[in-house]
C-alpha cells in the first residue's frame, strides 16, 4: 500500500465507478502501484497501433501511464489532453503483452476514462446497461424494433436526415451502418428449445456453453456452430443460459454493474456445478471470454465474491483454445481457397492464445493456410472504438487490410464479435475479394 492508495485522480464520490487493485504478473497492486511499474523504457511504443501510426508520445502505452501517474499525483489538471490520451486508446493490450514488467495499460486507461465527469452516467449508457442487467426481455424487444428498421431501411433513412446527430449519438447511426447481420430470433431462444443441453436429467457435463452478447444479439450462426463443434468433438455438455458477461458496463464506466453481471453469471455457473459437478465453461467471442477470465479482479475487496470469482475465472475457456487438436478431422477447403487467421487483441494479448488455433487450422486446412504479416495487430474494431474513433480506426484497418490482402487469402478466420464487423467492413471497401469468418463457423463446415 502506498500514500496514493486514495489519489487525486478522483474523489470518495466516484469511488463506486473505481478498482481500488489491479491483478498484474507481478501481483496485486494498487492502480498507483501498477502504473510506477512503467519505467517509461518504450518497447511498448513498437507496437502500440496508435503510437505507430501518429508518433505522439501522449498516445502512447508509455504516454497514457504517465498521464495516468501525474493525474492520481495532482501534479497535471490538462484533463482534455488526458482526454485524448485515454479515449484513443484501443485496450488491444499488445503494449502489456512486450513489457517487461507487463504493466496493465488497458486497466490503467479505464481508470483515467472513468476519473472523467459522466463518463459512463449518460442516459443511453445507464438505460443500455440496466436494461441487459435487469429489464433483458425490455432489452430484446427493443433491439429486435431497431433490427426491423433495419431491414426495412428506416434506420439507415434516419442516419440520411442527420437524426442520429441531432440526438447527439453519431456512433448509433456509424454502429447501425456497419451491422450487416440483424437476426429477429436470438441464439438464446434457439438453445433453450434444444432438448440436448438442458442440465434437467444429466448427472455430468463435459461443456456448458456461453453465449456472449455478439453471438447472441448479431452472430447467431456462430453460437450454433460453437455448440455443434463442442458436441461433435467433446461430448455432452449443456447451455448456461447466461446474462451479459459485464464487459460492456466494465469498459463503459459502470464498475458496479458490472459486478452484477458477473455475480449473476457465477451463481448460475455455481448452480450448474452443484448439480453435474466440473466442467468447463466456454464462450466464443475473445473479448468476453479474456473478460470472465479476470473476474477476480472485480472482487479484490470482496472476501465472499473473490474466491467464487475466482472459481469461476478458472473454469472459463475460449473456443479457440477448447477444441481438442488430436481428434479433430476435416477435409480441407473443397476450393483450395486460401485462409489465413488474424489474432483478436482479447485471444493473443488478453488470454496468451496464439498456437491452438493455428495447429488446428494447420491440421484441417494444410497448404492452404497461410500465415498472416502483423496477425497481432489490432483491426480497430475495439468495441465501440471504430464508431467512436473513426479516422484513428480507418488507419489502423487499413494496415491490418493491406496484410491480409498480402496473404490473396479469400477467408479471414477471427474469434471476437467486433473483429468480424470491422474486417468485413475494411474488407468490402479495400478488398472485396475476402470475408471475414468466425474461428467456430470456419471449423463446424470443415468437420461435418
Amino acid at each position: 500500500m502506498t500514500k496514493y492508495d486514495i489519489n487525486e485522480l478522483y474523489d470518495h464520490t466516484q469511488e463506486p465507478f473505481h478498482l481500488k487493485h489491479l491483478l498484474t504478473d507481478l501481483g496485486e497492486r494498487t492502480v498507483y502501484d501498477a502504473a510506477a511499474q512503467c519505467n517509461r523504457c518504450g518497447y511498448c511504443e513498437t507496437v502500440c497501433p496508435t503510437y505507430m501510426l501518429t508518433g505522439r508520445e501522449t498516445i502512447s502505452a508509455r504516454g497514457r501511464n504517465q498521464f495516468l501517474r501525474l493525474l492520481i499525483e495532482g501534479k497535471t489538471r490538462d484533463i482534455d489532453s488526458a482526454r485524448e490520451s485515454f479515449s484513443t486508446c484501443l485496450l488491444c493490450g499488445a503494449c502489456s503483452s512486450v513489457c517487461y514488467a507487463k504493466v496493465p495499460t488497458p486497466d490503467l486507461v479505464l481508470e483515467g476514462r472513468r476519473s472523467r465527469d459522466g463518463y459512463g452516467r449518460g442516459f443511453a449508457a445507464r438505460l443500455g446497461v440496466d436494461l441487459l442487467l435487469n429489464r433483458r426481455g425490455v432489452f430484446e424487444l427493443a433491439l429486435k424494433a431497431g433490427y426491423l428498421l433495419k431491414r426495412l431501411g428506416l434506420a439507415a433513412l434516419a442516419g440520411k436526415l442527420g437524426f442520429y446527430d441531432f440526438l447527439g449519438l453519431p456512433a448509433l447511426g456509424a454502429a447501425q451502418d456497419a451491422l450487416k447481420h440483424a437476426p429477429l430470433k436470438f441464439l438464446r431462444k434457439i438453445l433453450l428449445k434444444d432438448p440436448a443441453l438442458k442440465p434437467e436429467g444429466k448427472k455430468e457435463a463435459a461443456w456448458a456453453y456461453f453465449a456472449p452478447c455478439g453471438p447472441n444479439y448479431v452472430f447467431t450462426e456462430v453460437g450454433a456452430a460453437t455448440v455443434a463443434l463442442l458436441k461433435r468433438f467433446l461430448g455432452p455438455g449443456v447451455f448456461t443460459d447466461n446474462f451479459c458477461c459485464g464487459l460492456l458496463a466494465y469498459n463503459y464506466g459502470r464498475v458496479t454493474e458490472a459486478r452484477e453481471f458477473a455475480k449473476k453469471n457465477i451463481l448460475r455457473f455455481e448452480e450448474l456445478k452443484k448439480a453435474l459437478g466440473g466442467f468447463t465453461v466456454v464462450g466464443d467471442c475473445s473479448s468476453c471470454v479474456a473478460f470472465m477470465k479476470s473476474y477476480e479482479q472485480l472482487f479484490t475487496e470482496d472476501e465472499e465474491w473473490r474466491p467464487r470469482a475466482k472459481a469461476f475465472a478458472e473454469a472459463v475457456k475460449d473456443i479457440l483454445e477448447a477444441l481438442p487438436t488430436d481428434k479433430i478431422k476435416g477435409r480441407g477447403p473443397a476450393d483450395g481457397e486460401t485462409v489465413t487467421y488474424h489474432d483478436s487483441c482479447r485471444a493473443c494479448h488478453g488470454q496468451g492464445i496464439r498456437s491452438e488455433p493455428r495447429e488446428t487450422l494447420k491440421k484441417i486446412a494444410g497448404k492452404a493456410f497461410v500465415e498472416l504479416p502483423e496477425s497481432d495487430w489490432c483491426c480497430g474494431g475495439a468495441g465501440a472504438y471504430a464508431f467512436t474513433q473513426t479516422a484513428l480506426s480507418e488507419r489502423i484497418a487499413d494496415r491490418k487490410i493491406r496484410n491480409i490482402a498480402s496473404t490473396q487469402a479469400g477467408t479471414v478466420l477471427a474469434g471476437a464479435t467486433s473483429c468480424l464487423l470491422q474486417l468485413n467492413a475494411g474488407l468490402k471497401k479495400k478488398y472485396p475479394s475476402a470475408r471475414a469468418v468466425h474461428y467456430s463457423v470456419y471449423m463446424d463446415n470443415l468437420t461435418r
